[in-house]
């Protein structure tokens, strides 16, 4: 592997918000299960297919998943993102455009956490009216949007790292 420079990355204002923007997210996704447990049946929607219908059901500790889930991965995201050098680059990493490729990279990750974050939130929330029978499924807006949600973004700092090479 090629040795990388190693850069601290102080961040800007906007990814300050961005992160504690996600945090608040991972607070609210626990807050609305805390608040929702014990009025849930003791059957729910456990999982959901491409068209946003429930294809599978569990008991009620099943909702704790999401929330987990979502915490394993805000908090892996959050250390992976102190080491950019690591990362995989679609360009060569040189002294000249380490800082720019880290800080595009850095500011793609703690987007793609929050967007994580929130995808959990809205199966949570829509997963409460779906499992007392006021609400069905998560819609079928619900998989374009999130793959829009994904790769949009993705595709947009991917080629940021090509034009800032």
């Amino acid at each position: 592997m090629e040795k990388r420079p190693g850069i601290k990355l102080k961040p800007t204002l906007g990814d300050i918000i961005l992160e504690l923007i996600g945090y608040l997210s991972l607070f609210t996704l626990w807050y609305l299960i805390a608040i929702n447990y014990y009025k849930l049946p003791e059957t729910i929607p456990a999982h959901y297919n491409a068209a946003g219908n429930a294809d599978s059901f569990g008991g009620k500790e099943t909702i704790f998943a999401l929330p987990i889930i979502a915490t394993i991965l805000f908090i892996g995201m959050t250390i992976l993102n102190r080491f950019p050098h690591i990362f995989n680059y679609p360009v060569k990493i040189t002294e000249e455009n380490a800082f720019r490729q880290y800080s595009n990279a850095n500011r793609m990750l703690r987007y793609l956490k929050f967007i994580i974050v929130v995808i959990f939130g809205v199966i949570t929330f829509k997963t409460i009216p779906n499992s007392a029978g006021t609400s069905d499924g998560l819609g079928e807006w619900f998989l374009p949007l999130i793959l829009g949600f994904i790769f949009i973004p993705v595709i947009y700092y991917v080629v940021q790292a090509f034009r800032k090479a």
